[in-house]
């Protein structure tokens, strides 16, 4: 997934992965999240600003659109993605004016209105430590609320249930492929702390939680001043 391909290709891939994610309930842990910064933060007049980098299919953020809907918090998307081809499927299967994607660096987003929250789902595994901490960095420097990353467990028994899935199902030989190779590339427990106080991030602001099947998540809440 991470070499060259064609449009066609990719998508495909994409479209897998959505399928992927569904089954493996890759959403639940961000949009859990979601639920517990809702019920702390003060009512505001203003939409959330929720920006996802490297959104890809953009699937997280349609179901960041329905927690919306369903909780009536008034919000406003934005999907980034180095990827053009990636933005590119993303903005077909989206109804328009739900989400706003971009293509090119997140590091270059400058909204006027500023960032609520950052998440980013299963982009991490594919960063050098070096690349994660000037993330980490840079999300605790532009969000007001805080920040969410969603990614793999390295874990023995999931990467031996999806080899073994790979058996019965008809995704994308990329898939196939990328799917064990990213649970080794993932990360354990203490792999996070290291890299955590490496940028430097204040003490127990932050929680790094595993969610079954094979999720190991980091969230980063700020105080919850008011916000006009």
């Amino acid at each position: 997934m991470d070499q060259p391909c064609s449009f066609e290709e990719l998508r495909g891939c994409l479209r897998d992965i959505s399928q992927v994610n569904r089954l493996t309930f890759a959403y639940r842990p961000t949009l859990h999240w979601l639920d517990y910064v809702y019920s702390v933060m003060p009512r505001q007049e203003k939409p959330l600003h929720i920006v996802d980098v490297g959104c890809g299919y953009g699937d997280m953020l349609r179901r960041i659109y329905e927690w919306a809907e369903w909780r009536r918090v008034p919000v406003v998307l934005t999907g980034i993605d180095l990827n053009k081809d990636a933005i590119r499927a993303a903005r077909e299967v989206t109804h328009p004016g739900r989400v706003t994607y971009l293509a090119g660096d997140a590091y270059s987003f400058e909204p006027a209105g500023g960032i609520d929250i950052v998440v980013s789902s299963l982009m991490t595994h594919h960063m050098e430590d070096a690349e994660i901490v000037e993330f980490i960095r840079w999300m605790d420097a532009k969000t007001r609320i805080g920040w969410f990353i969603n990614d793999l467990h390295r874990q023995a028994v999931p990467y031996r249930l999806f080899r073994a899935l790979t058996w019965f199902t008809t995704w994308h030989r990329f898939v196939k492929h990328d799917g064990p190779v990213s649970i080794l590339r993932s990360f354990r427990r203490e792999d996070w702390l290291e890299l955590i106080e490496a940028a430097k991030v204040p003490e127990k602001t932050y929680a790094v939680k595993e969610y079954k099947p094979a999720r190991l998540c980091v969230a980063r809440m700020k105080e919850l001043g008011p916000r006009a």
